[in-house]
């Protein structure tokens, strides 16, 4: 049995917009650059380390009232809700084959929790692996190795789609068939649909 091993952000997602990260940089008052406090912090709250409240209170290096982090939690969501419609539809095209797919995301749990009840997609998968319930993160070897025995397949019988080069590069050193998804790919191509 095959599987299709899919990324949530930037893959079944599209990116933040200017208006996200505007928005999102007005309630919390910090920059959202690569450099700011909005990114120091992601994999601590990726990986389950940090709360949303504890993630926002280190963010914005204050207390944060549970007005205020209700609004940023809501942002931050919004910001990682645009979805890829090409995407759909090769999950789409892939369901009706059979073929099983399954889910591999860094994403913290409070915001995978709040993404899967306000969504159509995860309709399509089968099994749903989110880096915040597993307090492991891409590209550590042993989230791979937890998907691996919960898939119950060989590596080789797994192909993983995800944007980032090395979380691509950690998984096919443990013999996953790979794609990494950069803008302007022509995935069902690439997957030989």
């Amino acid at each position: 049995m095959n599987w299709y091993l899919f990324d949530y952000g930037m893959v079944i997602s599209e990116a933040p917009t200017e208006a996200d990260w505007a928005a999102l940089e007005e309630a919390s008052g910090q920059p959202m650059d690569e450099s700011g406090p909005y990114w120091q912090h992601r994999v601590g709250y990726d990986g389950g380390q940090l709360s949303t409240l504890q993630y926002w209170t280190a963010v914005l290096g204050q207390e944060v009232s549970e007005g205020r982090l209700a609004q940023l939690h809501a942002l931050d969501l919004r910001a990682w809700s645009h979805l890829n419609p090409e995407t759909l539809d090769v999950l789409e095209a892939i369901d009706s084959t059979g073929a099983r797919l399954a889910l591999l995301s860094n994403m913290p749990a409070e915001l995978a929790d709040s993404l899967g009840e306000s969504q159509n997609w995860p309709k399509y998968f089968s099994k749903v692996f989110y880096s915040g319930h597993l307090e492991l993160v891409k590209p550590d070897p042993k989230i791979y190795q937890h998907v691996l025995a919960e898939l119950g397949v060989p590596a080789s019988h797994i192909t993983f789609i995800d944007d980032r080069a090395e979380n691509i590069e950690a998984a096919a050193a443990l013999g996953f068939a790979t794609v990494l998804h950069v803008p302007g790919i022509d995935l069902a191509t690439e997957l030989g649909l």
